[in-house]
This record gives C-alpha cells, structure tokens and sequence, in this order.
C-alpha cells in the first residue's frame, strides 16, 4: 500500500492550537474572540494542512476546528504516518502551528493591528510559529 494514501485509520492525528487570543505575535498582530467566527461558518470543505506554509506540500487535513476560550483549536490529520513531517511532530522536534489568512476587519495602533474577523486559507505545521504559545499539545 502506497503510505501517502494511508486510509484515515492509519493517519496520524494531532491537536492543538492555531492561534491564541489576546496575545500579540510576533508581527505585532493580535487575534481577538470572533475572529474565526464567520469564517468557520462559512467553510464547506475541510482546509488543507500544509508543511510551513507551502500550498505544494500539502501533508493532510484539518478534521475539525472552533473558537474556545483559549483560541483556535483544531484535529488535524496527517496523511502519511511515515513522512518526515510526521517523524518530526512525533518527537517534538517541531510542534509550531500557524494559519494562513486574510484581514478582514481589523484595526491598527501602535502596538499592530487586532484582528476582530479573518478569512482562513489553511493550517500548517510550521518550524517557528508567529505565535510561540501556538503549538500541537496531543498525538495521538
């Protein structure tokens, strides 16, 4: 069986945090409850997972994803449990989650800008996340 076709009980599924409200990143931009909001309600297809942001390395899918207290968490799905992106996450040698988006509504002062609705593109698994606290916290 090819691996990069694993059926979905052979994937390798993770959860963790997207973004976290209130706290600014490393642009500056701060992401504010409602944000995702219409967005998620919008969405009719599963957003894709990509490796650092590369719409050419798309390594699995978003399961799920909502707004909660803390911020955006998702279940992601990797497709194939034997790539390198997954031996990495596996041994925590990367964990850093981001999202790929578009502004639109947001407001600007000194500090940056706050975020108060975003359309999303896609999550990737990335090396250095934007947001540090933005991070996988369970394999499974």
């Amino acid at each position: 069986m090819n691996a990069a076709l694993a059926p979905a009980a052979e994937a390798l599924r993770f959860a963790g945090y997207a973004a976290l409200f209130g706290t600014p990143d490393g642009a500056g931009d701060t992401i504010w409850p409602g944000a995702f909001k219409r967005s998620l309600a919008q969405l009719q297809d599963p957003l894709p997972l990509y490796w650092q942001h590369s719409a050419a390395q798309r390594i699995g899918w978003i399961e799920s994803m909502a707004e909660d207290a803390r911020g955006l968490r998702i279940v992601g799905r990797m497709d194939n449990p034997h790539s390198r992106a997954a031996s990495e996450l596996k041994k925590r040698t990367l964990d850093g989650l981001s999202f790929g988006y578009r502004a639109r509504h947001y407001r600007r002062d000194g500090a940056g800008r706050h975020l108060h609705d975003v359309e999303l593109f896609e999550i990737s698994l990335v090396t250095h996340p934007l947001q540090h606290g933005a991070r996988v916290h369970l394999i499974g």
